[in-house]
Order: C-alpha cells, then sequence, then structure tokens
C-alpha cells in the first residue's frame, strides 16, 4: 500500500508518553499513514528500548535521531522530513495524543498552497495520570463531557476542554474557523512541496519557546500560502509534564524579527537550502 501521509512525531526521552501517543494511532479511522519519530538525542537505554518497540508494531515507524547538543528540534525536524515517504506532513509532539478522526481530518481537508493549523486540549495531571495505552485504544478520552467535567473540577484542572468536542457540520466548522491562527507546531499539516518550497525550518532557532511553528507561519504567509484552522476538527490531547525553560527568549524574538523584517520565504537556515 502506497504511503499517503507521513506523520513527524517530535520526541524526546519520554518513551511512556510516546507509546500513548502510538495508541492514539493505532485507532485512526484513516490508516494510510507512516510515522517518523524526530528524536533530539535521547539517550542510549532510551534509543534501545524504543527501537525494540518498534520492532514490535504493526505500524510503519522509522527513527531519525541526532546526537543531543541541546534543544535542536528544528534540525530534527528537517532530518525528518528528509526521511519521509508521504507526499503529506503532519506534525505532533510526543506528548500529544491524536483523537481517532486526526488522520483523516488533516488528510481529507489537505489542499495545495494551504497550510492547516490545528490546536490541543491541556489535560490535567489527574486526567494524565489515569491514561494507560488500553484505555487510549478503546477511545477513553474521545468523550468530550469527561474532559468538561474535569475542567471545572479543583484546579490544576483540563485547560481548552471545548477545543474536544468534535464537530462534524461543515456549516458549523466554517463558522468556528472563520478567524485564522497561527500555527502550532504540535499540531500542523501541509503539502510536503510547500514546506519544501520554504526551505524547511529556520534551524537557526536553538531555544525553546517561541521558534519552529511561528517563524514558519510567518514565512508561509509572507510566500503568499494561506493557513486554515482546523480547531474542533483534527483534535489532540496534550499530556500534563513540567516546561521547559522558556526564559531566554530574546536570540529566538532576533531571528523571529530578523525573518519578518525582511520578508524571508525560504530560510538559507536549513539543511534544504544547501
Amino acid at each position: 500500500m502506497k504511503t499517503e501521509v507521513s506523520i513527524i512525531i517530535a520526541f524526546y526521552n519520554n518513551l511512556d508518553f510516546l507509546k500513548k501517543v502510538l495508541s492514539g494511532f493505532k485507532r485512526q479511522q484513516f490508516q494510510s499513514f507512516e510515522l517518523v519519530i524526530a528524536d533530539d538525542g535521547s539517550n542510549e537505554e532510551v534509543v534501545r528500548d524504543l527501537n525494540k518497540l518498534i520492532k514490535t508494531e504493526s505500524i510503519s515507524i522509522q527513527h531519525v535521531w541526532h546526537k543531543d547538543s541541546g534543544w535542536r528540534k528544528t534540525q530534527i525536524l528537517n532530518k525528518a522530513v528528509q526521511a519521509t515517504k508521504g507526499n503529506y506532513l503532519i506534525f505532533i509532539d510526543g506528548d500529544c495524543i491524536p483523537h481517532c478522526g486526526f488522520v483523516k481530518e488533516h488528510y481529507e481537508n489537505r489542499k495545495k498552497g494551504t497550510f492547516l493549523a490545528g490546536r490541543r486540549v491541556h489535560l490535567s495531571p489527574r486526567i494524565t495520570e489515569s491514561l494507560t495505552t488500553d484505555r487510549i485504544e478503546k477511545g477513553y478520552l474521545e468523550h468530550p463531557f469527561k474532559l468538561l467535567w474535569d475542567s471545572v473540577k479543583p484546579r490544576p484542572r483540563t485547560k481548552n476542554a471545548e477545543k474536544s468536542i468534535y464537530v462534524g457540520s461543515k456549516a458549523i466548522r466554517s463558522w468556528i474557523n472563520s478567524k485564522p491562527k497561527e500555527l502550532l507546531g504540535c499540531n500542523m499539516s501541509m503539502h510536503k512541496s510547500d514546506l519544501l518550497s520554504l526551505n524547511g525550518f529556520d534551524e537557526r532557532y536553538v531555544d525553546p519557546g517561541v521558534g519552529e511553528d511561528i517563524d514558519l507561519y510567518v514565512r508561509a504567509r509572507q510566500a503568499g500560502f494561506d493557513v486554515q484552522s482546523v480547531k474542533n476538527i483534527a483534535i489532540q490531547y496534550h499530556m500534563d509534564h513540567g516546561r521547559s525553560d522558556r526564559s531566554d527568549q530574546e536570540r529566538n524574538f532576533a531571528i523571529l524579527e530578523d525573518n519578518r523584517s525582511n520578508q524571508v520565504t525560504k530560510t538559507a537556515f536549513s539543511i534544504f537550502s544547501t
């Protein structure tokens, strides 16, 4: 079967979370896809265990890794793009579980010259801790009232629970997604050729925070691409965990401003630019 879609999962060390993400992909309504794990330098033990896991999975999985030299997400994403077999790319993070219609909706709403921008539900610690691979495969998260109820419980609670409601009506979809949205790196998709026309991700970003997604959004818009929201359509659930240090954003903002003010579309700082 031809691979229609390549799904790139940004990953670093948390194999327990990744197993839960894979459980979400096992229940997808659309199955003609491969997974490409973009591993930003996981340690030797995790890599060994991950390769063992890949051999047991029925899903087609590639593992793209580079040595840990700090946060180098944009670099490993470009390497993962280089390894993909599909003509359509979906990006997700290794701490985000997809709804069963996630791949189907990204693929069916694809359009040449358009980047799709999804959103995510932020699960509370209590919901995150209750998750098992078996529960996920049985659709535990796909009952929005469970998450809506958790969103009004004592803090810390689920945030953006309303984004867990799957909307099937075309009219309602059009209405709730009428306002433009910026790209979110954990839930976005595009034709590979469109991404490559921008030379992929700008590899100068070496700090977490402002970076690979907003920069791509700015350059895509400057190149004349449309960005279409798929909120409440391509749904995903973000598992709770500690945040990386994002206090030093000065370098990131300087790169972003450079690309914005100079109307850059194709970055010169990418493996695709050589």
